[in-house]
């Protein structure tokens, strides 16, 4: 016997449309690629044009299950593009553009997208891998027809002129909930980017896991500035969660650097914003340099690599902003957990309550972890125990796009996703490293993470890697790679000094290396394929 409900697909045109009806008059304030100023729209009149975008594609013969491209920043005219492109059935590929030119057309070129979208930011760099994209067949440039620059690209027109030949005028397409809505490559940094293919269901029940208390805990007296790129696996699920709560939305454009951000921050009283480390570095050397405050700033989410302890621990005690780390991957839509605060620690302060937050926390409803042995064995949720971090739900991807014979989950469903984690008996997760990156010393493995964050806590270190470097006796040992801050020289002894007592002292590096920068991927994370390779000759003294 079935239940005797209305049967309500789950499509992510519903998002906009409830957005426009019961927060219609609620702002999306968006910084401008072409310069720099502010430009105001309403929810109301997103999905007006979301509708507009929707019907003009159609026009250009995009169908059901077409892929459409977008290589753009945080705008309001890329949250349009996002439920017109989905609204028609088509599916919302975001490219990555901090890829390389060579990956980029090979993403593009792999999804079979008909239409680029693109920021005036990308113009010159597509020109010159056009010839590589056999498949796009125009480009639509995201501007007025007063800023529209000369081009070679085909077919190529200003979106204000393009999207003003169709009215909103149009029916949003009623497909299955489980068609697929949105495209999203990894960032490849083993193996080569794989496309993972969200449906309007998995985002919806994403976007609905996201904006519960216990996550982003988001409302319609947020607002919410999404420094986490659209591109990013679905910007942490921002573009929907904001519109679905009501919640103003504050898109940074092209402009991340810290002065920037903090103008945003403050002329639009954000209260909630979300981003890499690597990003609020910026934000935090720029308030520390001019003395800077953060009067209306609330939340601020950390994600996409381990968030240092020294940053949770700034936020915090000067500017009295609450951190929450969240972890994630593009398989996972992207986010899988979120750290806040159970019953269970509520009593935590001090030192005890940052032990804490430096976890990546606990799965919403929707996601359920399991740690493993390599033999597929479950390891024990003690909190110690390191194990194969495996995760499973509705918005966790089963396979990748055209490559759907190649198995990615076990016999129990659970993908693996790469990481090395402990689970406490509370559901608390925390990444100790990823598996291809733990050093393992001796027969016992050390944490990579767990010394970058030690590290990057000393006053004159800016950034912090560590990886494992042949050992004659021990396998691997670790060697800790340092930026100093400008006008600091942090040597061996001092870094050692500084770590000893607070990691079991086998645990601490062999040697400590300055260097002017460490590579990152094109999503921020640090490169340790890279960073291995720069120092494949290096040998630890004695």
């Amino acid at each position: 016997m079935l239940g005797l409900m209305q049967d309500w697909p789950l499509l992510l045109h519903r998002i906009i449309d409830h957005a426009a009806i019961q927060h219609g008059t609620r702002e999306v304030v968006s910084r401008a690629v072409e310069d720099g100023s502010l430009r105001r729209t309403t929810y109301a009149r997103v999905r007006q044009r979301s509708l507009q975008v929707a019907k003009r594609l159609g026009r250009e013969g995009i169908a059901l299950g077409d892929r459409v491209a977008t290589l753009a920043w945080n705008s309001d005219r890329h949250l349009e593009l996002w439920y017109g492109i989905s609204g028609i059935g088509a599916i919302t590929h975001t490219v990555n553009p901090r890829l390389f030119p060579e990956q980029i057309a090979g993403i593009i070129d792999h999804a079979g997208d008909r239409i680029l979208f693109l920021d005036l930011t990308f113009v010159a760099m597509v020109e010159q891998i056009q010839d590589k994209l056999p498949s796009v067949e125009r480009y639509i440039i995201l501007t007025d027809a007063f800023h529209m620059p000369d081009t070679t690209l085909k077919g190529a027109v200003p979106y204000e002129d393009w999207l003003a030949e169709a009215d909103d005028d149009f029916a949003w397409a009623e497909v299955d909930e489980n068609t697929a809505a949105g495209l999203c490559y990894t960032s490849g940094t083993t193996g080569g980017p794989k496309g993972v293919l969200y449906s309007h269901r998995s985002n919806v029940l994403h976007a609905l896991a996201v904006a519960a208390p216990d996550f982003m805990g988001l409302s319609s007296r947020d607002t919410v500035m999404p420094v986490v790129p659209l591109f990013h696996a679905n910007s942490w699920s921002l573009a929907y969660s904001a519109p679905m709560t009501g919640a103003k939305l504050v898109m940074p454009g092209a402009k991340l650097d810290g002065p920037s951000l903090h103008a945003l921050l403050e002329g639009e009283s954000v209260t909630m914003t979300a981003a890499v480390p690597t990003v609020w570095l910026g934000l935090l050397q720029h308030l520390e340099a001019t003395g800077g405050t953060l009067t209306s700033l609330k939340r601020v989410v950390i994600g996409g690599s381990a968030c240092p302890r020294a940053m949770t621990e700034a936020f915090e005690r000067k500017y009295g902003v609450t951190v929450s780390h969240a972890w994630g991957m593009t398989e996972m839509s992207p986010l899988g957990s979120f750290c806040s605060v159970k019953p269970v620690y509520e009593h935590l302060e001090g030192e005890a309550l940052y032990d804490l937050k430096v976890k990546q926390g606990h799965p919403p409803f929707t996601v359920e972890f399991r740690i493993t042995d390599d033999a597929g064995k479950d390891q024990p949720w003690d909190g110690q125990t390191f194990g194969r971090l495996k995760a499973r739900g509705p918005a966790v991807a089963k396979a990748y796009f055209r490559r759907e014979d190649e198995p990615i989950l076990d016999e129990h469903g659970f993908f693996d996703t790469g990481d090395v984690a402990t689970l406490d008996a509370a559901g608390y997760m925390q990444i100790t490293d990823r598996s291809k990156d733990v050093i393992k010393s001796g027969g016992e493995w050390i944490s990579s993470i767990d010394l970058e964050n030690l590290a990057i806590g000393h006053p004159d270190v800016a950034e912090a890697a560590v990886i494992g470097v042949a050992h004659p006796k021990w396998d691997e040992r670790p060697l800790l790679v340092i930026v100093p801050k400008p006008g600091k020289t942090p040597g061996k002894d001092e870094m050692l000094a500084f770590m000893t007592g607070k990691i079991a002292k086998w645990w601490l590096p062999d040697d400590v290396v300055l260097v002017e920068a460490i590579p990152h991927t094109a999503t921020g994370k640090i490169q340790k394929t890279k960073l291995r390779e720069m120092f494949r000759d290096y040998r630890l003294p004695g």
